[in-house]
């Protein structure tokens, strides 16, 4: 049975400190989405708080909630009203001392599938990430390992079509979206927390902007899928510094890298339907899945394998 079209939705939108006023911000724009008809919508990395790794406060760790919990709640009951699948990245308290970047998938039905632990997490000035996530694994956790899910890379089969999540940073990693893509993926979402350091914005930021839509073409490309980037927009504050101008600049591309809807840096709701026969088409052309060198590419396992001297 050939697979139907479905219709993706991601949301560009700002933060605030009041995290209920963000979760109602969330759910207009999910119903929105759903009334231009998008099935599988998916929101902002840590969509419900201001994003708060700008440096190390332990008190931050307070913003973290588990799932399922209230916020997951609420959204599997609007899943289940709008009969859309939702795709909630949030900050998640899996236990004591255990906290995670995490995006919660749910099924039309409002079913909770499962959840994604960012797997990739950056250190870098502003980017205090280390701090505050515990890195996804290949270990059981709490939501239980399932078919579709390898090394802490998971897959859900959905109503409308099977759904990969990875998480901001994990999109410069070509092996997140290649595994992700090899457990049946056809569309890929990559929730976004990604600005600007104000001080570097004139030399650097067009080229920040266009590396990382770059990248994430390049995985659409190389495993004949959609991939679907919601990033946040506005500036947010951190004492003592010039804080971060989160650069937006969402987009969705289609299996040949094409930009199919690209956003600014306003508040913007992007639509595309996607057609799993160019997904078949694209792969025929070009079948890279198929002449993979499987057996050649044990070196990669190694950290650094070094220059010949």
């Amino acid at each position: 049975m050939t697979q139907q079209p479905f219709t993706v939705g991601i949301i560009q939108d700002h933060a605030t400190d009041d995290v209920a006023e963000n979760v109602e911000r969330a759910v207009a724009l999910i119903r929105e989405a759903a009334s231009r008809g998008a099935q599988i919508i998916c929101l902002k990395e840590l969509f419900e708080s201001v994003y708060f790794c700008k440096s190390q406060q332990c008190d931050r760790f307070d913003l973290a909630g588990p799932i399922p919990g209230p916020i997951t709640d609420r959204m599997q009951a609007l899943a289940k009203e709008l009969e859309v699948v939702l795709i909630i990245p949030m900050f998640e308290r899996q236990a004591a001392g255990i906290y995670r970047n995490s995006a919660a998938v749910i099924d039309a039905d409002g079913a909770l599938l499962g959840v994604y632990h960012k797997m990739h997490i950056p250190d870098d000035p502003m980017f205090n990430e280390k701090y505050y996530f515990t890195p996804g694994d290949g270990h059981r956790d709490n939501h239980g390992e399932t078919p579709g899910s390898a090394n802490g890379f998971r897959v859900w089969k959905t109503r409308y079509a099977n759904v990969g999540v990875l998480i901001c940073w994990d999109q410069w990693y070509p092996e997140a979206a290649r595994i992700t893509s090899l457990l049946g993926a056809d569309v890929l979402f990559f929730p976004t927390a990604i600005g600007w350091h104000p001080a570097e914005k004139d030399e650097w930021g067009a080229a920040q902007v266009q590396a990382w839509q770059i990248m994430q073409r390049s995985h659409a490309i190389a495993n004949g899928v959609y991939v679907a980037s919601p990033n946040r927009i506005g500036h947010e504050d951190e004492p003592g510094t010039d804080g971060i101008e989160f650069f937006g600049h969402s987009f969705i591309a289609d299996p040949f890298g094409r930009m199919v809807a690209e956003a600014g840096q306003d508040e913007e709701i992007l639509i595309h339907r996607c057609e799993p026969e160019l997904m078949e088409t694209v792969r025929r052309k070009w079948p890279f899945l198929r002449d993979r060198r499987i057996d050649a590419y044990k070196p990669i396992l190694n950290r650094y394998l070094g220059a010949p001297r």
